[in-house]
């Protein structure tokens, strides 16, 4: 073991225990296939697993590291064999993890162009909330292109630019393949218009308005059984996982219905705050 990955255990282990008010720890569990959520109750985080590696989606905060890492254990793989580091958006609740991450495995980090800044300067000059929820800084590998597949093993994930939550937030498809049958999993970045976000004339990010639109446009064309997202409140994660507890003869994650609805509701609520601006 090396001095750097002691120093980085031993950070790890002095973390405390809630990595912000009201997150918990949440059970790891089977999503679909090679898909599992090994993420808190409030930060979604996903581990693609595979014969050569896994590719982890999300870091969250620095502080919920070792519950990710729990997690990925918990399921029986080993939490030194993520090798690519992925991400839904470069807000802190997603990202703030990825320096500690890559200091306990090694994983490469990939993040959409419009993001990699934010991620590399640790959340400063944000469009929108300047320096106030800045985290460590950490490096990116790679600045992912819209439509750019990343591939490990078997796994291979597209990655689709679906802006305006941030300038790269970013929606993943993949295939999984359970019971004789291949499903598309979609991880949806975030189509959420924040409280204060300002979206017209706004000199920080011109495009905004236009960059949520098209954001709706791409998921609308998206083809999804599995419905998932950077937050589990966003496919109702806590009931199905319930459900399959339950029920775990039908998988409740194949929720195409959901998802659409879903979509819909959030492309209202973001025309519904864009006409209020306007008037």
């Amino acid at each position: 073991m090396t001095l750097q990955l002691k120093t980085a255990l031993l950070l790890a282990a002095a973390i405390p225990a809630l990595a912000q008010k009201g997150d918990k720890p949440f059970p790891a569990h089977r999503v679909v296939g090679n898909v599992y959520y090994v993420g808190s109750a409030n930060y979604a985080s996903y581990l693609i697993a595979t014969p050569v590696g896994h590719v982890l989606i999300n870091s969250s905060f620095e502080s919920t590291v070792p519950w990710i890492r729990a997690n990925i254990e918990k399921l029986g793989f080993r939490f030194q064999d993520v090798k690519i580091l992925l991400t839904s958006h470069a807000h802190a609740d997603h990202v703030a993890g990825n320096f500690l991450v890559q200091e306990l495995t090694g994983a490469k980090a990939m993040v959409m162009a419009g993001d990699e800044g934010l991620v590399r300067s640790g959340g400063r000059n944000d469009f929108h909330y300047g320096d106030k929820a800045a985290f460590k800084p950490s490096r990116v590998h790679h600045v992912l292109r819209d439509g750019e597949e990343v591939k490990l093993g078997d796994a291979v994930l597209t990655a689709h630019l679906t802006p305006g939550h941030t300038k790269g937030c970013t929606t993943w498809t993949l295939k999984a393949a359970e019971g004789g049958k291949t499903y598309d999993v979609v991880i949806i970045g975030s189509p959420n218009v924040n409280p204060g976000y300002k979206l017209v004339d706004n000199v920080n990010y011109p495009a905004i308005a236009t960059d949520f639109a098209r954001t709706f446009q791409v998921l609308k064309s998206l083809h999804c059984d599995v419905f998932l997202g950077a937050h589990g409140n966003y496919y109702a994660m806590e009931e199905k996982h319930k459900l399959l507890e339950n029920r775990p003869s039908r998988n409740p994650f194949i929720d195409p219905d959901g998802y659409r609805g879903y979509v819909e509701s959030k492309e209202k609520a973001y025309v519904a705050e864009l006409a209020r601006q306007r008037n």
